[in-house]
């Protein structure tokens, strides 16, 4: 790069690591707002001033060149440095920030999120919490990257760069059809459950891994041949006599609110059980009041969901 040649920009470097992370140019562009053209000139631009081509085009989509792959992660940091700074300077200036992108798991955020957050924003009026969904791994490695600024995930995370406060922990529920022969039974011992066909997710939800692993210490098959691609649609699949399956608490808490054609009960001796935490990168200029967050959420969820969950003490 010549030295009378300014500096990439932040948003070329923006643009380089969206691309390079979708492989595509037309997804980046819808992904970042803008022109697809729009998108190429800046990103030839950027490969202008530093003198090396970064991308290479083919049929089968877009590829990073070895010089790309070795500037991507480097021009990571600089985006996740530039973000903290600006960050920074919003929580100098106003004292606080009003606005915090929050990453759930799909199989939890729709059943715990309208429980917690009318009560976070009657307390903090200019509070706005940005909620995406997304599987437990891609919201760490997003969050470690700054797509989110706050995330709530299965624990254990076990990370230096990412701070963790527990928020509580749910039970799973196991659920039969009406005519099965453990219906009407409140709890059902882990030898009733050994030879029993499992149902669950597809394996990208980390709920997936969960129920393998209780299948493997319960002697259950899990059923490969039919997966689910939601709750919902799980939840059907017992209903049609597919198998039987284990369903978050707080999903049979807010969603079977009619629940003859299936039968719920627990686990007697070996209660099933999972973690949730809040995390957020240990190096956030917010980590104070994510803590404070995190003691809110508690809060509130001993509150209205003290019947479901059990919270935990920080």
């Amino acid at each position: 790069m010549a030295a009378n040649v300014n500096p990439p920009s932040f948003k070329q470097l923006e643009y380089f690591v969206t691309i390079a992370s979708r492989s595509n140019f037309r997804r980046a562009a819808e992904e970042l707002r803008v022109s697809q053209p729009a998108l190429t000139t800046q990103i030839r631009a950027l490969e202008t001033t530093l003198g090396i081509q970064l991308f290479e085009r083919s049929r089968s989509g877009t590829l990073l060149t070895p010089e790309g792959r070795e500037l991507l992660e480097q021009a990571r940091h600089l985006i996740l440095g530039m973000r903290e700074f600006t960050e920074h300077a919003e929580l100098i200036s106003q004292g606080h920030q009003s606005t915090y992108k929050l990453g759930v798991p799909p199989t939890l955020g729709p059943y715990l999120l309208p429980n917690v957050l009318p009560t976070l924003h009657a307390r903090h009026h200019r509070l706005k919490l940005y909620v995406r969904e997304a599987p437990p791994r891609l919201l760490i490695q997003s969050l470690a990257e700054g797509t989110y600024d706050i995330a709530i995930v299965p624990l254990p995370v076990n990370r230096d760069d990412i701070a963790v406060e527990p928020l509580f922990t749910e039970p799973l529920k196991f659920v039969v059809p009406a005519d099965h022969r453990l219906a009407g039974k409140s709890q059902v011992t882990p030898s009733q459950l050994r030879g029993e066909k499992v149902l669950t997710l597809e394996d990208q939800h980390h709920f997936h891994h969960q129920v393998q692993e209780i299948c493997q210490s319960l002697g259950a098959h899990l059923q490969r041949d039919y997966e689910g691609t939601s709750l919902d649609t799980l939840r059907q699949m017992v209903v049609m006599g597919l198998g039987v399956a284990f369903l978050p608490g707080l999903y049979v808490h807010s969603e079977m609110h009619n629940p003859e054609a299936l039968h719920v009960s627990e686990l007697k001796s070996k209660p099933i059980r999972r973690q949730h935490g809040l995390v957020w990168r240990a190096s956030a200029p917010a980590r104070r009041f994510y803590r404070d967050l995190a003691v809110q959420i508690r809060e509130i969820v001993h509150e209205r969901l003290g019947d479901v969950v059990t919270v935990d003490r920080p």
